[in-house]
């Protein structure tokens, strides 16, 4: 083999070195082939193919396609998946990442008008870099960070933190942590969030072995409080675990956080970095693998909680099982747990469900690998059995309440956290589960619970039969299997297939067979009647096993368990006969079969039955052979008895299923009565009716088809057994295949001969029982085999029985191809001399005779490997290509039944398959010749058919490939605990060695050679293609399509026909068919990039326009087929085939690679003529490339092409641009030419095509090489640096006001993206022109492109047509019209190019245009003025100055005449100018809008609105360089918040959120410094200053002044309190939502106690609603930790202090929200002083203050003062004890009654604290709040109340919750509910709590009481 890998990196090399990268693509996918097959590949030649193709990914001007796939090469070499083993070490490999950055810049950041929105070359270098980042040098991270850090600004921070991530390499996290951690908390962000979740879950799992690890001492993390993490750094990542569940808080339910607003206000270039992260896989590494023992092991709750000084004591001393990790975990889930359960649902389930499943699978995982010898983590830092049963406990309930999800994708990933939870912890999961299985397989009225049981039972049916996992299960096997049984059901599909799958997991891994002490002597024979079963269930009760009483689990000796189990054993055979009566019954009970395909029923029937058919194949696999022959001969009694014509498919499959396991006894019992009945059918004329086509049975054939199916299922398996029946099946077969007529009986003739041919001729595994068969046999273990249920095998210990051609069974095959397919052959060949003349019978007779020999040979696949073919036509240019390069497929054994050329039996079977070959060739051409109409359709189908059975029934299709791997995967993981584990059951096993077989096999269906049989066959299919008949044209089009899969260059050959059927006066349905075919992605992508096919596939759609008025559908397909090709027509995809550029870093990595592999002298030979080939290719491609243009553009010229033709021409001209070759003049005539023409998809096209011209001939000119051009780094003739090093240097480039000065004059410094943390070392300027001639000379070799450009724009009309077309009503009706960014950019790219050429023509018209009454008209001056500024950026100084004076001239009319429906567009024009400029470009414009006065207070709202929109683009423009005037205007806005207009208030508070946020700049002199002030620093980026505090806290003094001051309504909202107050919270409510959020908080905490009392303003709706919004959007930003106490104490301050209830009662909810949100990192002080303000709101004056408290305690001792309630409990209960209430004249009656309401509501809260069980706490309540259900309101309906909500939430699980309580507690709950205690109310009330057992329990109870 190691051979054939020299072959492949040898084929590789030479088309690396020639740059023939198309051709490797093709060997890419040789190498994926052995990969695939997992063959060795040694470790250094996999190291240096890794770094091959790494330098590959980076090869710049390669089709993003191509590079994808080299990224994917790369990924596969790396084995990068997480539960795979790493094929390379740090060691083995190392990477430059410098290359990979070079390459990442250009699409981090594209220039402006090259940019594709569709282009994903971003994201694939990312991948790359993800994939490599553990190879790059780990010393090279200070280097790393160097260079991205100065690059992160407010903008580009979601660019540079995914960059970050990406690249930083595993190792030396000291290095890189802290500082993304103080960067994390600084920024509002999702994607932030995502990143570093997912950064710190793989950094966890990587080094949870601390410096023991594979970083060895130096890269390895160091252990710190909680893993590798610091508390600080914890308590960030449990709040954002604990945000990431997005579970709904508080009364508006809304979401829990604001980042992803903030991202989608950010820049829109960053939200192309796209990466489908799981954040919740993410958050379960980073829990699991941060678990240890690392801390004190906590008390039981309760013993830690007691009043200190009068204050509540919440602190609980030590960490549950002394892991900080879990006891972080416990938190979390008791925080969320109340939302698993069902009636919670929303979307936060599918979260939480999700994450449970993630962490139960990464804790199996660590254990099972922790228990390996080669595991390096500590002893000390493993987990332990108690941190083990602490995690199941934690877990377990909410899986179980989430187990009944009414969302299926929920259920299933609780029910997969229930089965890891089982594997690890069966003690703990697996009572609860059967307790849960009883009850939901009982009740079968409740579908969703039965169906949720049985399908948590599949998952845990290992642990339930296995002694080594669970001892206690096996007893529940047969009571299990048993109460199924009603399950399957088809009135209930979804029951059925839940019911099958249960049975079938379960069985697999048990034998069934009767070991109890009654088997002998006892008669297995049941003879009891079936008919009727499925209408009548069993309705006997049903039976719990032995020594199990309900509602216990008693813990057993192993030998009462293997007793108990062995007892129940001899209910199997009651069982399988129960099982096959009922499968018998549901057959009966089918829908008719029918349809095109035959299918029983729809797509739900034909489920059913496969799992039916799944379910019987695996029972009857395992059934004792005693049972077996029960079986069978209960399956022959019914079968000989029976004919039912709904079932005929599903009984031959049933039959299969015991053929499976036993095909000889199976044979001998039915093959002589079916062939005897057969017989007798076809004797009296059963299936003699003549038909071609699919139809419905006769019913007088239902026996015939009844017998035909049971032998199908009884020849499916055996082999060497059918042998045997030699001469009766050849009688069989001979006498169906002449008798049967009907299109369904010889289709039923064709699958059985089918799979009588396939049986034998296959090498597949035969005995996929549990055991090995030798164990099986074992009579030791026929007795004994209970103690072997669910045994695991390691894979060497599994012996696999195969199926392989014997020679007895290769000699029977080619005596059927003798007696039954060459017969059939010959009498399909007499038929077609006569094809002209055929009747009725002769199609018949062809369609059944040619029926029979295509299912021959669709059934021998692997008969024979085929040979060296010899190729007639290879489809090779001979000029440019090279036979030798073309794959070839992998040749290895796969057990062909005949593979030596020289046996007379392999040249037997060629020839009798070249036979069949030649005769439906030359049927193909009889049926062409012919013209008899539909009446052929049958047939020309039947043909085609069968050249798809002759071209693609070889070795293994894909399609089935694919189906055995998802089969062995999912078997796999179904029974595996951890993706590492080695032992398994031996059906996967199985599964698996059957899966390596079938890719070998597959390997010889790839790349096969064309002979001249399969060109004929091929250009037959292609005829059919293009038939007249749209049915046969789609079979045939589909065939062709999966043989051009298959065959090499199959796709070549075909397209000349295609594009033949394309000509002017071709049959409108062939030229459909044609354009069908050319429409497959394969077809279109393989064709676009072809050098000879690419030009001919543009032109031939443009050809088509001569069937423009005779089918409009085929212009419509053209249309398709033409947008479909554009995402083929980059300037990569032409250059990519004609490449010449240097490769310095592929050589290096190729030289690299040859030492490994030296060429031998014909690969050298073959690399030399390779390297001629390559010149040449290169050459013709651009000659192709430049002939493709001139067909496109005479196509355009011509007078008679249609408009949608030139439109969709000009797409394909600007597809095809390129910027390393020049453009013609033609080219940028047309673009230019049609950039006026009254189409507007036409013109906007042509706009486009001239920006991009124009830009390539820029580009052309200033790169001074190909690596330059290709990678944007060409620089601008005028740029220079500027050194950031000097302060002084830094002080004139952000002040505004002050000129740069360089050594050769002024300087404009256009872009500032650096120097948020730290600068870059220089910065970009440019220079200024002077005065004279223009700065630029654009290359010559594009100047006559460029005259031929000014020629067109020098004709008098071409600005006023323009201008014209623009100045029309926009289509779109819009109500606002804005700027067009293409029309700007045109505008823009015509002044960059000609510069001044035309500028008094374009003033001219654009002068009117700006005080047009007609807005769309404005809107055309405005797009023109303002391409015509951005791009005068480098013209001389006085046409620069004159463009500029004229527009200042007139911006005051402008301004003037700017109305509500304009605004927006003259906003964007002064954007448009300064954005992204040195404002010094543009001082005129500048000056003039900062002239402008302020103004706040006036009569006009949209006056103020337009002066401050437009300060608004100067702000968002400056940037940095606004500094110098921030304090002058934000004094300004301050002292204005009181403006009385709303529109004004919004901007002032946008401006201010916006100048906060550019005065955050915490620059740093150097990396390093910035670097240790993020490791030494609490506040490094500075989010805790808050530069104008002193304002805010002069206005939150002023406002309890001005709020005594306001205006009675309705002149409430002219008051200064609600006009100041609106626009603070506006501002606030603005931050809040944006990136910079944490900057904020300092604002808040001084406004919040006023803000807190503005939700107390009944009389003010607005300010109201503001409040509140601003008090729940406070707790969607994460504040700095340490205000996060401040903030609770100002509410808790706030409740305390106030006289109104009101506040009180909006305070509480939102202080409950805000502790939630940031639970993880509250201190313990904070919660005493939330649980004392709780406990004093419970004993308020007013009722609702102390209701909302209520609430409010029961959801913070749920989700976090558990341990506090036995003190509470106390609290209460005494305190209801010790109150009297007197009478109602008693002074002291209000103060008791709320007193003693204050202690029923505390008790009432602790009830609600457990919505969904009952602690053992909770009974004796009952009896406390029960004394009181009759005190005055409003006590009594509190408790009313609260009985009601327990009754609700208990009722699906009251038969459990009801023996927590005694009769009297039972008794008290009534007395809740009703308020009274009398016996008849207690039981009115209770009753329909209890299922009828537990009532007749309870009553039987109450009568012995």
């Amino acid at each position: 083999m190691q051979l054939r890998l020299d072959e492949i990196v040898a084929k590789i090399t030479i088309c690396v070195e020639t740059k023939n990268w198309l051709v490797l693509t093709t060997w890419d996918g040789m190498l994926q082939c052995w990969l695939l097959m997992h063959y060795p590949i040694p470790k250094t030649t996999r190291a240096k193919l890794v770094r091959l193709y790494y330098e590959l990914s980076l090869v710049p001007g390669v089709e993003p396609r191509v590079t994808r796939s080299w990224a994917d090469i790369l990924s596969r070499l790396l084995s990068s998946k997480s539960e795979s083993r790493r094929k390379l070490e740090a060691t083995d490999l190392q990477l430059s990442w410098r290359p990979l950055w070079r390459a990442l810049q250009k699409e981090l950041w594209p220039k402006r008008r090259l940019q594709e929105s569709s282009r994903n070359v971003v994201n694939i270098l990312l991948y790359v870099a993800e994939q490599c980042r553990r190879y790059f040098p780990a010393n090279e991270i200070p280097d790393m960070l160097a260079t991205f850090l100065p690059l992160l600004t407010k903008d580009s921070v979601l660019t540079i933190v995914p960059v970050m991530t990406s690249f930083l390499p595993p190792t030396h996290t000291h290095l890189y942590l802290p500082t993304l951690f103080k960067l994390w908390e600084a920024f509002n962000s999702s994607v932030v969030d995502e990143r570093l979740i997912e950064l710190c879950g793989e950094l966890a799992e990587e080094h949870v072995a601390g410096k023991q690890g594979d970083a060895g001492d130096e890269g390895g993390a160091e252990w710190r409080d909680v893993g590798i993490w610091s508390e600080s750094e914890w308590t960030v990542l449990a709040g954002k675990a604990l945000t990431s569940m997005n579970v709904p808080v508080g009364a508006n339910r809304g979401a829990s956080t604001t980042a992803f607003h903030a991202d989608n206000m950010g820049d829109r270039q960053s939200l192309r970095i796209k990466k489908p992260i799981n954040r919740y896989n993410a958050l379960a590494k980073l829990l699991v693998y941060s678990m240890c023992l690392d801390g004190p092991i906590r008390a039981d709750h309760g013993n830690g909680n007691h009043r200190q000084n009068g204050h509540f004591a919440t602190t609980q001393t030590g960490f549950l099982a002394g892991s900080r990790a879990l006891d972080s975990l416990d938190k979390l889930i008791t925080s969320t747990e109340t939302f698993f359960h069902p009636s919670n649902s929303g979307p936060w389930t599918l979260s939480l469900s999700h994450f449970l499943y993630r962490i139960t699978a990464e804790f199996c995982k660590r254990w099972k690998e922790e228990q390996q010898r080669t595991c390096k983590t500590p002893i000390t830092r493993r987990l332990t059995p108690d941190i083990r049963r602490a995690f199941v406990t934690v877990l377990r309930n909410p899986a179980l309440l989430a187990m009944f999800s009414k969302d299926p994708f929920s259920m299933s990933f609780a029910q997969g956290a229930l089965r890891a939870m089982a594997y690890i912890e069966p003690n703990l999961v697996m009572p609860e589960l059967l307790e849960r299985a009883y009850s939901g397989l009982e009740i079968v009225n409740e579908t969703h619970r039965t169906t949720a049981v049985m399908t948590m039972l599949s998952g845990v049916a290992l642990p339930l039969v296995s002694e080594r996992l669970w001892l206690g299960g096996q007893k529940h096997v047969v009571p299990l299997l048993e109460l199924c049984i009603p399950g399957i059901d088809l009135n209930d599909p979804v029951k059925t297939l839940c019911a099958t799958m249960f049975i079938t997991t379960l069985v697999q891994h048990i034998k069934i067979g009767d070991v109890s002490a009654q088997q002998a002597g006892m008669p297995l024979v049941d003879d009891a009647p079936i008919e009727g079963f499925m209408e009548v269930d069993d309705t006997g009760e049903s039976r719990l096993p032995d020594g199990v009483e309900a509602g216990s689990m008693p813990v057993l000796s192993r030998s009462e368990e293997r007793a108990l189990a062995r007892d129940s054993t001899a209910g199997f055979a009651d069982w399988v006969t129960l099982l096959f009566r009922r499968v018998f019954a549901l057959f009966e009970n089918l829908p008719e079969e029918g349809g095109k395909k035959n299918t029983t029923g729809g797509k739900v029937e034909e489920s059913v039955l496969k799992a039916i058919k799944s379910m019987l194949d695996v029972v009857c696999q395992h059934l004792s052979d005693t049972l077996f022959d029960l079986v069978l001969k209960l399956v022959f009694d019914y079968g000989t008895t029976n004919a039912k014509s709904n079932a005929v498919r599903a009984f031959g499959q049933l039959v299969s299923c015991l053929a499976h396991v036993k095909p000889e006894k199976t044979i001998d019992r039915f093959l002589p009565f079916c062939m005897a009945q057969i017989q007798e059918e076809l004797k009296h004329g059963a299936s003699n009716i003549r038909t071609t086509s699919t139809h419905a049975a006769a019913p007088s054939d239902t026996t015939l088809h009844w017998n035909m199916s049971i032998l199908r299922g009884c020849f499916g398996f055996g082999g060497v057994a059918l042998v045997k029946y030699r001469t009766q099946i050849i009688e069989l077969a001979s006498l169906l295949i002449d008798k049967t007529k009907s299109e369904r009986g010889y289709s039923g003739t064709g699958r059985l001969v089918n799979r009588i041919m396939h049986t034998m001729s296959t090498v597949y595994p035969v005995n996929a029982r549990f055991v090995n068969g030798d164990v099986w046999d074992d009579p030791a273990f026929d007795q004994n085999h209970i103690s072997q249920w669910g045994k695991f095998y390691e894979p060497e210990t599994v012996k696999i029985e195969w199926h392989v051609q014997s020679r007895e069974e290769i000699d029977f095959i080619l005596e059927l191809l003798d007696q039954i397919a060459s017969p059939a052959l010959d009498k399909i060949e007499t038929l077609l001399e006569t094809a002209g003349k055929w009747d009725g019978v002769a199609r018949n007779d062809f369609c059944r005779y040619l029926h029979v020999v295509r299912s021959v040979w669709s059934g021998l696949p692997t008969l024979f490997q085929e040979g060296k073919k010899e190729v007639v036509n290879p489809c090779i240019n001979d000029d440019v290509e090279l036979a030798e390069l073309l794959v070839t497929s992998l040749d290895v054994k796969a057990g062909f039944a005949l593979s030596d050329p020289t046996d007379p039996r392999y040249q037997k079977a060629v020839a009798h398959r070249k036979r069949f070959g030649d005769v439906i060739h030359h049927a193909s051409i009889a049926l062409r010749q012919q013209h008899e109409g539909e009446d052929h359709i049958d047939a020309v189908i039947s043909v085609s058919k069968a050249i798809d059975v002759f071209l693609l029934e070889y070795a293994m299709t894909r399609a089935v490939f694919d189906s055995l791997r998802k089969a062995y995967t999912s078997a796999r993981d179904a029974t595996r605990m951890s993706p590492k584990q080695k032992d398994n059951a031996r059906m996967v096993f199985v599964k698996r060695a059957h899966v390596y077989h079938a890719g070998r096999v597959y390997m010889h269906a790839l790349y096969r050679r064309r002979s001249q049989l399969d060109d004929e066959l091929l250009h037959d299919l292609i005829e059919m293609s293009v038939s007249s008949y749209t049915r046969v044209r789609r079979h045939a089009q589909a065939v062709l399509h999966n043989a051009c899969g298959y065959f090499v260059r199959s796709t070549r050959f075909s397209l000349p026909y295609m594009f033949k059927s394309l000509a002017k006066g071709t049959d409108p349905d062939r030229m459909k068919g044609a354009l069908y075919v050319l429409w497959n992605k394969g077809t279109a992508a393989y064709a676009l990039a072809d050098m000879n096919f690419h030009g001919k596939y543009l032109l031939s759609l443009l050809d088509c326009q001569h069937q423009e008025k005779a089918r409009p559908s085929i212009q419509k397909l053209v249309g398709n087929l033409a947008g479909d090709a554009l995402a083929y027509l980059t300037e990569e995809s032409t250059h990519t085939d004609a490449y010449t550029e240097e490769t310095p870093g592929v050589d290096n990595a190729l030289a690299v690679l040859k030492q490994d592999f030296a060429l031998s002298p014909e690969d050298h030979k073959l690399l030399l003529r390779a390297v001629d080939k390559s010149r040449v290719r290169v050459l013709r491609k651009n000659d192709r490339y430049s002939e493709t243009i001139t067909g496109i553009l005479e196509i355009v010229s011509k007078p008679t092409t249609h408009w949608r033709y030139v439109q969709i021409a000009a797409k394909f001209l600007y597809g095809l641009l390129r910027r390393d070759f020049e453009p013609t003049p033609e080219v940028a005539s047309f673009f230019l030419r049609h950039s006026i023409s009254p189409h507007p998809t036409i013109r906007s096209t042509a706009q486009k095509g001239v920006v991009k011209l124009c830009c390539h001939i820029k580009i052309r000119t200033f790169s001074k090489s190909s690596e330059e051009l290709w990678l944007d780094e060409w620089s601008n003739p005028l740029r220079t640096n500027i050194s950031t090093s000097s302060p002084s240097q830094l002080q004139q480039i952000l002040d505004p006001l002050v000129p740069t000065q360089g050594d050769t004059g002024e300087l404009y410094v256009d872009k500032i993206n650096t120097g948020f943390a730290v600068w870059t070392p220089t910065i970009k300027a440019y220079r200024a022109v002077p005065e004279g001639s223009s700065a630029f000379t654009w290359e010559s070799s594009s100047q006559p492109a460029l005259r031929a450009m000014s020629s067109i724009l020098q004709e008098e009309k071409f600005f006023s047509d323009l201008v014209g077309l623009w100045g029309q009503e926009s289509s779109r009706n819009q109500v606002t019209p804005e700027l067009r960014p293409d029309n700007v950019n045109f505008i823009k790219t015509l002044a960059k190019m000609f510069e001044h050429e035309r500028l008094d023509t374009i003033l001219s018209e654009v002068d009117p245009l700006i005080t047009d009454i007609d807005r769309y008209k404005q809107r055309a001056g405005a797009e023109m003025l303002a391409g015509l500024l951005r791009g005068s950026k480098h013209w001389p100084k006085q046409w620069k100055d004159r463009l500029t004076s004229w527009t200042v001239e007139r911006l005051q009319r402008i301004y003037a005449q700017m109305k509500p429906d304009t605004a927006a567009f003259w906003e964007s024009l002064f954007t448009e100018q300064l954005i992204d400029r040195d404002p010094r470009r543009a001082k005129p414009i500048v000056d003039w809008v900062l002239s402008l006065p302020l103004e706040f207070h006036s009569d006009s709202a949209f006056a103020m609105s337009k002066t401050l929109s437009l300060f608004n683009v100067v702000v968002d423009a400056f940037g940095p360089r606004f500094l110098p005037l921030c304090d002058k205007y934000m004094h300004i806005f301050f002292d204005n918040a009181d403006t009385g207009y709303a529109e004004i208030r919004s901007q002032i508070a946008q401006n201010i959120c916006v100048i906060i946020g550019l005065q955050w700049r915490p620059v740093y002199p150097s990396v390093d410094a910035f670097l240790i002030a993020c490791r030494d620093s609490s506040d490094p980026l500075h989010i805790r200053d808050a530069k104008y505090i002193d304002r805010t806290v002069e206005l939150a003094e002023q406002l309890p002044k001005w709020k005594e001051e306001r205006l009675p309504p309705p002149r409430v909202s002219q008051s200064q309190y609600d006009k100041v107050g609106l626009t603070m919270l506006q501002w606030i409510w603005d931050c809040s939502h944006g990136p910079q959020a944490t900057l904020v908080f300092p604002y808040i905490i001084a406004l919040l106690p006023e803000v807190l009392r503005m939700s107390d303003l009944n009389d003010s709706s607005e300010l109201q609603r503001y409040s509140s919004a601003v008090l729940y959007v406070l707790s969607a930003v994460a504040p700095p930790r340490e205000f996060v106490g401040v903030i609770m104490d100002i509410f808790i301050s706030a409740i305390k202090s106030t006289t109104s209830w009101r506040i009180r009662v909006n305070a509480l909810p939102t202080l409950i929200v805000f502790f939630y949100r940031n639970l993880m990192g509250m201190s313990s002080g904070a919660i005493s002083k939330l649980m004392d303000v709780l406990l004093e709101c419970l004993s308020d004056e007013n009722v609702e203050v102390r209701e909302m408290a209520s609430k409010m305690l029961s959801g913070v001792v749920r989700c976090s003062q558990r341990q506090s309630i036995v003190m509470l409990k106390d609290h209460f209960v005494s305190l209801a004890r010790k109150t009297k209430i007197p009478n109602r004249q008693d002074p002291t009656y209000a103060e008791s009654l709320r007193s003693l309401h204050s202690a029923i509501l505390g008790v009432c809260a602790l009830i609600e604290s457990f919505p969904y069980s009952v602690e053992r706490w909770m009974p004796p309540l009952t009896d406390v709040l029960a004394m009181h259900a009759t005190d005055p309101l409003p006590i009594s309906t509190t408790i009313r109340k609260c009985a009601s909500e327990f009754k609700k939430t208990h009722q699906d699980t009251w038969h459990k919750d009801q023996l927590e309580f005694n009769e009297d507690q039972l008794q008290s709950l009534s007395t809740m509910l009703v308020g009274t205690s009398y016996s008849l109310q207690v039981r009115s009330a209770v009753l329909p709590l209890l299922s009828s057992h537990v009532w007749l329990a309870y009553h039987l109870r109450t009568l012995h009481v």
